[in-house]
């Protein structure tokens, strides 16, 4: 059942230090010392005694959400974005969904100083809630492997915390990610020969681009999270290239029916959860493999300390914690990778004139369409990174952040109990006028610092509302090798092809991450030298 979507919202692209606006000022004030844990202080929200109570927040009730999505109905075969503006229309900017069949209630907040002040009030543990079956794999199927730490995805508390501080400064190093430019790049060229011969004889994409577009995110998350090439781009694909793809194919598509859509697996094990489990196993199976193998070369072949991989660095420290992220790796980086990816190519096909620029940016550093992207010459791609944060803002590969409340707090002056979670619909805010003047255009120059008059800025929007990566301690672990990956790629395509969209608008269906309903049949001419 659609209703149950916004459960499925977590943190994925760019977060960075924000100052309090005059929300929160009172309740930053408040904050225990920074060595104490804040979920566990005595802090009161000063509107809490004069706030509504919760139960009179609004919302459908079971037989309007039942009507609602019934085909005919008002909610019914809409995208995610018309269902957040009709929920929006219908309930206001606050909206209680109910929860069903074992579920927590969500609020849905519209409003950029909610999202901050439960950012704000959230504590050293936040909480953001993954997917049940999930965690119960971790903790009741392979305790064995998952039980001492079950990752950054399915922890919570000093668990987390204690996963977070190891993998900290490995992930979130520039210095790290500089490592893997090369590597990166290599995928990327190699894809690029692969491109260029799917073409037919009207210079288009074959239907099935998208398959490529997951079988490079595959071939570049193994060379990140296991050292180690795949060979997903080959031809003649191994087996066991083949298997990896299917299994994290299907753990995305049994999840999503698992835990967004109706499913009683929490009263009685059903035949879809029966499965996942057994596709979890050979998943978890495979990688512990590719994790032995890397071990054992990494021990007889050790690189130099400034040269060590984020798998090497992580193996020194804990090899339950390298394997743990390595399976998170993959299992985070290629469908939200791809679909981010996709969107950006959309807009760059549709706006020839900003490919254009973006062209003439990528030809001072790329003389040649195969000179190599190298950490040094990257640095200064003001446009690229534009571009991209544009391409999010319109087409984000998920649906917006979600967070459990770390104490009571009011919002839109109803009181919110400590624990709730909370999902924030930005990605229907980001394309509001409300938020971001000429908000459907496809504006790179908005992010820049130095821009047209007739260009509004995108600093003018609250910094809550645009948070692809999430924000605080709790954001991706993974974003600056996402941007790199995106980076690369865009660069990539956009240097040897002049690319066009001669097709309808480009539609998303809701999955866990949102997938292109349209076959990607993008018209790719080589440009000239």
């Amino acid at each position: 059942m659609a209703l149950v979507r916004p459960q499925v919202w977590s943190n994925i692209l760019f977060a960075g230090p924000l100052k309090p606006s005059l929300v929160t000022r009172r309740l930053l004030v408040s904050q225990a010392a920074p060595n104490v844990d804040t979920r566990a202080s005595e802090f009161v929200d000063p509107e809490w005694e004069t706030a509504r109570p919760y139960s009179e927040i609004p919302g459908p009730s079971f037989l309007q959400a039942i009507k609602g999505f019934q085909k005919g109905g008002r909610y019914a075969d809409v995208s995610l974005l018309q269902l957040h503006q009709r929920m929006r229309e219908d309930f206001g900017d606050l909206i209680r969904v109910a929860g069903m069949f074992g579920r927590n209630d969500i609020i849905m907040t519209y409003r950029p100083e909610d999202i901050e002040k439960v950012y704000r009030t959230e504590g050293h543990w936040p909480i953001r809630r993954g997917f049940d079956s999930f965690t119960y794999y971790r903790q009741k199927v392979r305790p064995d492997v998952f039980g001492e730490m079950g990752g950054l995805v399915t922890e919570h508390g000093e668990k987390w915390q204690k996963m977070r501080t190891i993998v900290n400064p490995v992930m979130m190093q520039p210095k790290t990610i500089k490592l893997y430019v090369d590597q990166v790049d290599e995928v990327a060229r190699e894809f690029m020969t692969i491109v260029s011969q799917l073409r037919d004889s009207k210079n288009e994409l074959p239907t099935d681009f998208d398959q490529w577009l997951n079988r490079w995110a595959l071939e570049t998350m193994g060379v990140l999270a296991l050292d180690t090439r795949l060979g997903t781009l080959k031809t003649d694909q191994s087996e066991e290239a083949k298997k990896i793809i299917g299994l994290v194919r299907d753990v995305f598509d049994l999840t999503y029916k698992l835990d967004v859509e109706v499913s009683l697996w929490k009263y009685f094990k059903t035949p879809t959860f029966k499965k996942l489990m057994n596709v979890f196993d050979d998943l978890t199976n495979v990688i512990m493999a590719k994790i032995d193998v890397a071990a054992s070369r990494i021990q007889n072949s050790p690189s130099h300390a400034e040269n060590q991989s984020v798998l090497e660095k992580l193996l020194k420290i804990d090899k339950h914690v390298a394997m743990i992220m390595s399976f998170d790796m993959l299992m985070a980086g290629i469908d939200t990778t791809s679909s981010g990816t996709v969107g950006i190519l959309y807009c760059l096909a549709r706006n020839p004139e900003k490919q254009a620029k973006l062209r003439e940016e990528l030809r001072t550093i790329m003389p040649k369409k195969d000179s190599p992207l190298t950490p040094e010459n990257m640095r200064n791609m003001p446009y690229l990174r534009a571009c991209i944060k544009e391409g999010l803002r319109l087409y984000q590969p998920i649906a917006g952040n979600m967070r459990a409340t770390g104490r009571d707090i009011v919002l839109q002056g109803y009181r919110i109990p400590k624990d709730t979670d909370i999902a924030m619909g930005t990605a229907l805010m980001q394309r509001t006028e409300q938020h971001f003047k000429r908000s459907m255009e496809y504006l790179p120059e908005r992010w820049l610092t130095e821009r047209p008059e007739d260009v509004p800025s995108g600093k003018d929007a609250s910094p809550f509302i645009f948070l692809p990566f999430g924000f605080g301690s709790r954001s991706c672990i993974g974003k600056r090798l996402a941007m790199m990956e995106m980076e690369i790629i865009t660069a990539r395509l956009v240097r040897q092809f002049d690319m066009r969209w001669n097709y309808d608008d480009l539609k998303f269906r809701t999955a866990l991450i949102n997938v292109a309903t349209n076959p990607l049949q993008f018209e790719l001419k080589e440009v000239a030298e």
